[in-house]
């Protein structure tokens, strides 16, 4: 796969992310609904939280 990077691979379908949500910069509020949503058992990739 000589001249693809990750970014031309993601936007040609070949390599895709396991990135769910982001949740917005690291703070009590979104600390506890990441909690709450891998507690549900329902989230699907990852979930990511800002400027940490």
């Amino acid at each position: 796969m000589r001249g693809y990077n990750a970014v031309s691979m993601v936007d040609d379908g070949r390599l895709t992310t396991t990135l769910g949500d982001v949740l917005g910069p690291v703070n009590t509020d979104n600390l506890k609904r990441a909690n709450a949503l891998i507690e549900s058992n329902s989230t699907v990739g990852k979930l990511v939280l800002e400027g940490f």
